[in-house]
């Protein structure tokens, strides 16, 4: 039963981030966009998923890419 519930936090904190990023830039709940996603998923047979997978990736390689530098010796 541990397992389980580790499993479910590791996913609470890392897997809900793109809904909360879409969230903070649409102005709306992340609840909201975390249903969106769910009901997505059923409606259209797993095309929801793969668009959420697809968002945390580009999310990923943006952070990656445009990172704040705070000075030039940062390189």
């Amino acid at each position: 039963m541990s397992l389980f519930y580790n499993t479910l936090y590791y996913f609470q904190k890392r897997g809900f981030e793109v809904c909360r990023r879409i969230a903070e830039r649409l102005g709306i709940r992340a609840r909201v966009v975390r249903t969106t996603f769910i009901y997505l998923t059923f409606a259209t047979l797993g095309f929801g998923f793969a668009l959420y997978l697809f968002m945390a990736f580009w999310l990923r390689i943006k952070d990656l890419i445009y990172t704040k530098r705070t000075s030039v010796f940062d390189l």
